[in-house]
């Protein structure tokens, strides 16, 4: 379920700190949705952070359950020549058909999902046989690090004002474990106010 106020507030926050985040997260991000179809489908696409990486003219199936996000999905999809097909779903049940899709991307999505390996069923289960799943996510640090100690101590207050958003999920290995015929992961670390958010991966996984 979407709160309605902190909905409200995530759609506000990425509005403004959308530009801020992409900087950090752009060539990982380009190299992962590099040359993507015609037709995509975005687990979660906000407020539209993705959108400059589908070529004009690409229709974007969004799962997003947000609703206060979107209006700023909308005009975003317009501002890039994208055709969007809105689903007010989550990503655990999207609705889609059994092997209906070429590509299915997410980015910073697993981490607030309420079953990431049952998400990932679904991707395997709408993926066509040699489709694509890509994803850049944020995930937990190493033991022993003070990243680490700070995610386990601030993962209370940054899962209510995240909806539900975990700094402490080892996405890597729930990915790997998901029954992909392939899977390319490439961690990685950027530097950011949001400590918790600091570690990082980026991959393409093959049904």
């Amino acid at each position: 379920m979407v709160h309605p106020a902190r909905g409200a507030f995530n759609a506000a926050f990425f509005a403004v700190m959308g530009p801020y985040i992409e900087r950090k997260l752009r060539d990982h991000k380009r190299r992962v949705f590099a040359d993507l179809p015609r037709t995509v489908v975005e687990l979660g696409p906000g407020v539209g952070a993705n959108l400059r990486h589908l070529a004009p003219g690409t229709t974007l199936v969004a799962v997003e359950p947000n609703v206060p996000m979107h209006p700023r999905l909308r005009a975003a999809a317009a501002r890039h020549g994208v055709d969007l097909d809105l689903r007010e779903r989550v990503a655990e049940d999207t609705g889609l058909p059994d092997g209906s899709a070429d590509c299915v991307i997410s980015s910073l999505v697993l981490c607030s999902v309420a079953d990431p390996a049952r998400v990932l069923a679904e991707v395997r289960r709408v993926l066509r046989p040699g489709g694509t799943f890509r994803f850049v996510e944020h995930v937990v640090a190493r033991p022993g690090t003070t990243t680490r100690w700070l995610q386990r101590v601030l993962r209370r207050p940054w899962a209510w004002t995240f909806e539900g958003c975990s700094c402490e999920r080892d996405l890597a290995a729930t990915v790997r474990a998901a029954g992909f015929v392939h899977v390319d992961v490439e961690p990685y670390r950027i530097h950011s106010p949001f400590v918790p958010f600091n570690t990082q991966i980026a991959g393409v996984a093959r049904a």
